[in-house]
């Protein structure tokens, strides 16, 4: 299965970095999503470059809809997980992926598995310029 073109790299252009969407709040906490991303990847700080890449940090859009991507619609959330590929999994796990929390950790369940493949499409946007010309970038431990 071709995970990398499961995920979205172009959903940043549905938005402008100044973004207010970037102060979301994490539901009943009083953190914006960065801050969330940032305290449960605080062991893979990378998962939150890619969340700022895939999503500019907004799991919903301004309508209150979970926020979906602009070339796959089935691409949904702050992590931009592929419904297509990932929906079934996540039910059987007993994951919702429209929420922020289930989102998340289906994202840490995939990179404790894959590393960062699964987000190979938008690279670019948070690889740094070594790992781009080299090929390489960070791999997670199979648990």
């Amino acid at each position: 299965m071709l995970m990398s073109s499961a995920f979205s790299s172009n959903v940043l252009a549905q938005a402008d970095t100044q973004s207010a969407a970037v102060y979301e709040t994490v539901p009943s906490e009083t953190k914006t999503v960065k801050e969330y991303l940032t305290e449960h990847f605080a062991d893979a700080p990378i998962m939150v470059k890619i969340a700022q890449c895939e999503s500019r940090f907004r799991q919903f859009d301004r309508d209150g809809n979970v926020l979906r991507g602009v070339h796959n619609d089935k691409d949904v959330g702050v992590m931009q997980i592929n419904e297509f590929y990932h929906k079934d999994k996540a039910i059987s796990m007993g994951i919702d992926l429209n929420s922020i929390e289930g989102n998340v950790a289906y994202a840490r369940y995939l990179y404790e598995r894959e590393g960062t493949t699964p987000w190979a499409s938008s690279g670019k946007c948070w690889k740094s310029a070594g790992e781009v010309a080299s090929g390489t970038s960070e791999l997670a431990l199979n648990k």
